[in-house]
């Protein structure tokens, strides 16, 4: 009886612990976030951009989530198909209007964004599904960071906040990802709404503007465990009472290196870039990284 006991408890307690050995092997180590996969190197929000990513060895894919009429979750960052990231019958047509076969009448890999002089045109690029990138899960042992584009002004973009909340959880739960998922938005209802559904999903609340204490956005997001803001407001002062509430920080969008080392400095958990890569590499030389 007593061996059995000591097994219950202990087992659970050693596997809790096993990421905090993982991080005590390279102290200091902040987290890297392939933003929409890799953008600026493979189109935006696709298969290749992911498979990138996890090549080049992120810590989480960052991509964006919208519905299609027939209520299949795909991964795109605006709720419109419009060039360059995606070309097409025709511009500015919304995805929740279309059915999933008539989004992938689009291309989404065929035009290099020019924002991005290094990034690869891939010519016959389909806008994938979150099926298709949970399949991804089997590639390594990276995180998925995605988020809910919902729009309170424009509801007829996306389904209603608590039904998207819930079926995204159907995803994550069909593949059983739920300890590699991290929920972000803008949009805190459907942060609000995960948390009921499913307490043990992690939660990152969105912000570019909002000048209040990191745990005070938190707080109105669900209790979030994240808070993701525009890496301009980010301060050693907000980041180490963040800290000192239990919630992590995860700046984005961040491209420069006299932007990272701020960030480093500031001491945040990690940085949501568009070329996941290069950063990776930085780190490393800096000696934050061994991998």
């Amino acid at each position: 009886m007593l061996r059995e006991v000591l097994v219950s408890f202990v087992v659970p307690l050693c596997a809790g612990l096993l990421p905090l050995l993982a991080q005590a092997g390279e102290p200091g180590r902040i987290l890297v976030h392939g933003h929409r996969g890799a953008r600026a190197r493979m189109p935006e929000n696709t298969l290749p951009a992911f498979e990138y990513a996890i090549q080049q060895g992120v810590d989480a894919l960052e991509m964006d989530m919208a519905v299609t009429k027939d209520h299949v979750i795909v991964i795109s960052h605006d709720p419109i198909l419009e060039s360059p990231v995606c070309t097409g019958p025709r511009n500015g047509v919304v995805i929740h209007t279309l059915t999933l076969a008539e989004v992938r009448q689009w291309d989404c890999g065929a035009v290099q964004n020019p924002k991005f002089a290094a990034q690869k045109a891939i010519p016959g690029t389909r806008m994938p599904t979150l099926d298709e990138v949970f399949r991804l899960a089997t590639r390594g042992s990276f995180d998925y960071n995605i988020e809910t584009k919902s729009f309170p002004e424009r509801p007829e973009y996306t389904p209603p906040p608590d039904e998207f909340a819930r079926m995204v959880l159907e995803k994550i739960r069909e593949y059983r990802l739920e300890k590699r998922v991290i929920l972000q938005s803008f949009d805190f209802r459907t942060l609000v709404a995960m948390r009921k559904l499913a307490p043990e999903i992690r939660l990152s609340a969105l912000t570019e503007f909002d000048l209040r204490s990191f745990p005070a956005i938190a707080k109105e997001a669900g209790h979030a465990e994240i808070v993701s803001p525009y890496y301009k407001l980010v301060t050693s002062e907000k980041v180490a009472a963040a800290h000192a509430a239990g919630i992590q920080v995860v700046p984005w969008t961040v491209n420069e290196a006299a932007d990272w080392d701020k960030l480093i400095e500031a001491k945040v958990d990690a940085i949501i870039s568009d070329d996941p890569a290069a950063l990776i590499d930085y780190l490393k030389k800096r000696g934050l990284r061994q991998k």
